[in-house]
């Protein structure tokens, strides 16, 4: 007999069996491959490579603080409030604000609370450390810190996550007002409703206090002026209700009234 006339039952089973492995295994390759190209394209805007421009930022990306966990306000940035205990935590300290309407602005002056950014207010945590409280705050709140030559204070560049925005500034000291330093509480809203007859070293800690002070995008904290919350939130609703915890917070560490619409419309972005 012919050697190519031996029979052989098993050859086609044998080759739809080889077929399928090398399907299968092409298929496990192209899975692996993709799994590997995405979770290496997961690291690309990674901490170590900061975004350029202005772009969206992350907020409560494990470094900033929500205002319930920061309660003095030495922590970076501004989280979201994201569980419903604590947005009603948030309402019980809203609801336990005193209200009043706003007075006149007269004899209000920005001198009236101590020249800019000083380093020697009273009660102030960062206070007498060596820096101004601006660039204290560039520091708490700032990544990828540039310093001024031979200075561990002067912040000449960084990246900024601007909670009132939700996104990213690369900021230069050259644009200096493109990051703009907000007091949560404006000084003249507590010039009008009690700050007028405080003396002058109360004034001084409120203007300097890190717990009413976010470094911020620029143009929303000039559009926010002296604004309180009925006239004025963050772009970002996100961030709205840790907006008006902090907002609360720095009213009860002061002891400072607030306006009845801006405690209706504090409750209202916690959900009451």
């Amino acid at each position: 007999m012919r050697p190519d006339t031996h029979p052989r039952p098993c050859l086609r089973p044998c080759l739809r069996l080889r077929l399928r492995l090398r399907v299968g295994t092409a298929v496990l390759a192209a899975s692996t491959a993709l799994g590997l190209l995405v979770s290496g394209c997961e690291g690309l805007d990674g901490s170590d490579a900061p975004p350029g421009g202005h772009g969206p930022a992350a907020p409560g990306d494990g470094r900033t603080a929500g205002p319930l966990e920061n309660p003095d306000g030495t922590k970076p940035g501004l989280a979201p409030v994201t569980t419903d205990t604590d947005r009603a935590t948030a309402r019980e300290l809203i609801e336990g604000l005193r209200t009043k309407g706003r007075g006149p602005k007269t004899g209000y002056d920005r001198d009236e609370f101590g020249y800019a950014w000083m380093d020697t207010g009273d009660g102030v945590p960062l206070a007498r450390n060596g820096c101004d409280t601006r660039n204290d705050l560039l520091r708490r709140d700032g990544r990828h810190l540039r310093f001024r030559t031979g200075s561990r204070c002067v912040v000449v560049a960084m990246t900024l996550d601007d909670p009132y925005t939700g996104t990213t500034v690369e900021w230069r000291k050259q644009q200096a007002t493109d990051v703009q330093i907000d007091h949560v509480v404006p000084l003249s809203y507590s010039w009008q409703l009690g700050s007028a007859r405080w003396p002058e070293n109360r004034r001084e800690q409120f203007a300097n206090d890190p717990l009413n002070l976010i470094p911020v995008e620029g143009r929303a904290n000039s559009a926010k002026s002296d604004s309180g919350p009925a006239s004025w939130l963050p772009p970002d609703k996100r961030i709205r209700c840790a907006y008006a915890i902090r907002f609360t917070q720095v009213a009860v560490k002061y002891e400072l009234p607030v306006t009845e619409p801006d405690k209706r419309t504090m409750l209202r972005q916690c959900g009451g």
